[in-house]
């Protein structure tokens, strides 16, 4: 049986990503701040970034580039990050963002496979962006280097050459619901990474979808750390604090100093993490030395946060925690903990343990994988797991020229399957268990590496950690844990396994453990388990 958001439906316009975005700014919206450099404190309001659209979008149209399209963005977060995605979009081109650790081979699987016809990249990327667009075939006057000399210097185009050539922006006409917006790429962490068509629709919803209950104001400040390539960036941060007309505070990356250092100087009242950040704020010493006060709300994402990691960080900065879960397909957000952690909403304060209840206009399932019947929500308590299964107007349209994989995971002709193990309780709000393609099987018992890894980072002496399954001598899978420890910690392997063996059911026991310097991961922080397989 399939349960739907408690939230009432919100309305969704029928709109482009800039319409919806940009058509309502007044004259008091112009003058507000909407991005801080956080490395130069140079301020874009609303309107210059709004100009600054429509002048990108114009010289894209003057090259040749419109609906139909695909033009690439390889950039760290920058306020000029903004101008360009929704400067493509603007143009009715479609933008597929980069990851910006991404090599020349990885950007150039990308640009193929999107079939891109232009990159706009950074001078400390361009070595790499210029090898790709050679291997693919993109000539150096469609490779823009947005902080470059220009064309006349370097045969590339730069940012100031586009904004400065006053071309008008075009008049474009398309189906928002149909047409493709962004086509970010899937992590790649359990297989190949594939294209994800999002429709300007699937965007505009999304904001849409959590606006009422992730309650940003326009006096909000937020800190933008996540990266804007991806898509948890892209919507949650740049385009819902941009709907919100809040203040954008742009970090090119994350650094602990910096990250307090910008809110402390520019009181943030608002951010999003993933869970090492959270370690971090946690444990390292150094967050006791900065005034943290202005922030109210963090809300961490993509991937499981530890309930008693979370209520730590809670406690040590006496802020609200809140935690949500998506991904690239749903456009990402499907389910969030409430601004006020529920308590008026729903009646009830949610355990971070959950990623909350399912947003507006929603509908889930939870589905048993083995049988593939519904467990049913329960009367009370939490319905045993299963893979979860969302729909709604934020699922993708599917993956780029893969009709077979799209196949397999939309089915049913509406319902996206996750790839998650969760459970339902009483009243709709769900709990993540684990990836269901990453649990450990271990003669016959299924064995989460979410719930190791946190329980591993309550130890005082552990700095990070991740789990995978491998096979012993025998050949049978058995957890095993990378650890990395806090600067001047010594823990012997046997110790690490006997603190898990004490707290956890003997078939979970951790029976592997090799120490690193450092737990690989995506820009998104998800553990890169295929990187501790190798």
């Amino acid at each position: 049986m399939s349960f739907a958001s408690p939230f009432p439906d919100v309305d969704i316009p029928d709109l482009s990503v800039h319409e919806f975005l940009f058509g309502g700014l007044d004259d008091g919206d112009r003058d507000r701040i909407a991005l801080v450099d956080a490395m130069t404190d140079a301020t874009t309001s609303y309107g210059q970034l709004a100009d600054q659209i429509e002048a990108t979008a114009g010289a894209l149209a003057a090259r040749g580039i419109g609906v139909g399209d695909v033009v690439a963005v390889l950039s760290p977060n920058t306020p000029v990050f903004a101008t360009v995605f929704h400067g493509i979009l603007r143009a009715g081109a479609t933008a597929t963002t980069l990851n910006a650790l991404f090599t020349a081979n990885e950007i150039a699987k990308q640009l193929r496979a999107a079939e891109a016809r232009m990159i706009v990249t950074v001078s400390m990327m361009a070595p790499q962006a210029l090898e790709a667009a050679h291997s693919v075939g993109i000539a150096d006057a469609d490779v823009v280097i947005l902080d470059g000399e220009g064309s006349a210097a370097s045969g590339h185009p730069s940012g100031a050459e586009l904004l400065g050539a006053g071309h008008p922006a075009p008049h474009v006409s398309f189906d928002p619901a149909s047409h493709i917006a962004a086509l970010p790429y899937s992590s790649g962490t359990t297989g190949n990474p594939k294209g994800v068509m999002l429709s300007h629709r699937n965007l505009v919803a999304n904001v849409s979808q959590v606006k009422p209950i992730q309650g940003f104001a326009d006096d909000d400040v937020v800190l933008a750390v996540l990266p804007f390539f991806h898509i948890y960036g892209m919507t949650v941060l740049l385009n819902a604090a941009l709907e919100a007309r809040a203040k954008l505070v742009v970090m090119p990356r994350f650094d602990l100093v910096a990250f307090l250092e910008n809110i402390q100087k520019h009181k943030v009242t608002y951010t999003f993490i993933a869970p090492p950040i959270a370690v971090a704020l946690a444990k390292h010493p150094i967050v006791d030395e900065y005034d943290v006060s202005s922030l109210h709300t963090i809300v961490s994402g993509a991937a499981p946060l530890d309930e008693e990691l979370g209520n730590a960080v809670a406690t040590r900065m006496s802020l609200r925690m809140l935690q949500g879960f998506g991904m690239t397909e749903l456009s990402p957000v499907s389910h969030v903990i409430p601004f006020d952690g529920g308590e008026k909403t729903m009646g009830r304060v949610a355990s971070l343990q959950s990623c909350g209840w399912p947003i507006p206009n929603t509908e889930n399932r939870i589905v048993d994988p083995a049988t593939g019947e519904d467990v049913d929500p329960p009367s009370e308590g939490a319905s045993a797991p299963g893979e979860l299964w969302v729909s709604g107007p934020n699922v993708m349209l599917g993956y780029l020229n893969d009709p077979e994989a799209t196949a397999a995971t939309i089915v049913d002709g509406h319902w996206l399957r996750t790839g998650d193990m969760a459970t339902v309780d009483y009243d709709g709000c769900v709990t993540i268990v684990d990836r269901l393609k990453e649990l450990i099987k271990y003669k016959g018992y299924q064995v989460p590496p979410a719930e190791l890894e946190a329980l591993l980072l309550t130890h005082p002496q552990i700095a990070d950690a991740a789990v995978i399954g491998v096979n012993d001598a025998d050949g049978e899978e058995i957890p095993k844990a990378f650890v990395v420890l806090q600067p001047g910690a010594e823990l012997t392997e046997d110790e690490v396994m006997a603190f898990t063996a004490d707290r956890v059911a003997p078939y979970k026991k951790i029976r592997a453990v090799e120490f690193i310097t450092e737990v690989p991961k995506s820009a998104s922080g998800k553990i890169l388990r295929k990187d501790l397989k190798k």
